[in-house]
């Protein structure tokens, strides 16, 4: 007779996985800063992420179509889930496409938009009910100042002050989609099959995406063996991998839960940037990074 404290094996793997998703999806999640690193200097960001959601659109349809995956039932529903896709992928991936193209770092780019968390716990109180305690108002302060920190920099090495403000308004662009895409999906439609609700959430994207991109960019691109590395590991990698496990993160948890995962990619997109890239912070940026980490844990507190 088995003893009481063994499990079978597809238990004990049933039970690991989830607890494996948060740490999987940060790893994925900090890989496309990188991506877009990789792939930006063949490409301009708008048609680069047109392409990228029109590959992923006839991925997923044909998942779909093939496995005969459940559609949403409501309009309402088509509604709210492609407008929590427009916020959470086309505005997000569009504003750190924009950013780091315009040479914003991967890493400082990472770090503005990991400022999430603490924008989450704020925008759940008013959004979903939950309540916001002072030290998260406190959080905020303190994440702000380290971006200011790191981005000083920047402004010392730039002559122009617009210069840097153009730079910094995509990922801040990005940072307020992903906030807002993230509060939304959570009230509005947490739960849908991941098959179709992709298919959904990735049309209007593409729509916009190639309407901007057809009024602001030249549609040109070059097929080298980095952008084909690069658009094959974002939409297989993160399109498919690390959204799908987002959309199932948000299912399971609360929105302050899930996003207090992103504070946890700007270190490890540093990392990967540091790695590949060469890319360096100076002592102030480092110090920054810190403050705006500790204005996250502060907030989740």
């Amino acid at each position: 007779m088995p003893s009481s404290n063994s499990l079978p094996k597809d238990s004990v793997l049933q039970q690991l996985f989830p607890q494996l998703y948060p740490l999987l999806f940060v790893a994925l999640w900090s890989t496309g800063f990188i991506g877009a690193k990789f792939g930006l200097p063949d490409a301009e960001p708008l048609t680069f992420l047109s392409l990228r959601y029109a590959i992923v659109l006839g991925l997923m349809g044909s998942i779909a179509w093939l496995s005969k995956a459940p559609w949403p039932s409501r309009p309402k529903d088509y509604l709210h889930i492609g407008i929590s896709g427009l916020l959470v992928h086309g505005l997000y991936l569009g504003g750190v496409f924009s950013a780091i193209a315009d040479g914003l770092p991967a890493g400082v780019t990472a770090l503005v938009v990991g400022l999430q968390p603490v924008l989450t716990a704020l925008g759940a109180g008013a959004f979903l009910g939950e309540r916001v305690r002072p030290g998260q108002w406190l959080g905020l302060a303190f994440g702000f100042a380290g971006v200011g920190l790191v981005v000083a920099h920047k402004l010392s090495a730039n002559a122009s002050t617009a210069l840097l403000l153009g730079q910094l308004a995509p990922a801040l662009l990005a940072l307020l989609a992903i906030t807002a895409g993230t509060l939304y999906q959570k009230r509005f439609c947490p739960a849908f099959d991941l098959r179709s609700g992709s298919v959904v959430q990735f049309l209007p994207c593409l729509a916009l995406t190639w309407l901007a991109a057809s009024l602001s960019e030249t549609l040109q691109m070059r097929w080298t063996a980095n952008f084909a590395f690069a658009l094959g590991w974002l939409v297989l990698v993160l399109s498919l991998g690390a959204v799908s496990l987002l959309n199932l993160l948000i299912r399971r948890g609360s929105a302050v839960n899930v996003a207090s995962l992103f504070y946890m990619v700007p270190p490890t997109t540093a990392l990967f940037a540091w790695a590949l890239f060469g890319e360096t912070l100076t002592g102030l940026a480092l110090a920054g990074m810190g403050l705006a980490v500790f204005g996250v844990w502060l907030a989740r507190r």
